[in-house]
């Protein structure tokens, strides 16, 4: 919707011939940059649910411990 609104005032407002980068170019960047900021939000959200993993004592990680039986997928 939003990319239609823009083509159809970039078709109407040239009435010369000098195109440059103007106002439709400007509102495409901060669209992209505002798009930016709720991906980053998002992905911060996501992150904080992540729990990390329970510490073995040992100094070795969980994935590295051959004592653990390692998964396999079904």
């Amino acid at each position: 919707m939003t990319l239609g609104v823009l083509a159809a005032v970039a078709t109407s407002s040239s009435s010369s011939d000098d195109i440059g980068a103007g106002v439709i170019a400007f509102l495409i960047v901060a669209a992209m940059g505002v798009a930016l900021v709720f991906l980053l939000r998002s992905m911060n959200k996501q992150f904080q649910k992540i729990e990390p993993r329970p510490d073995t004592g040992d100094g070795q990680d969980a994935a590295q411990d051959p004592k653990t039986p390692a998964e396999t997928p079904k």
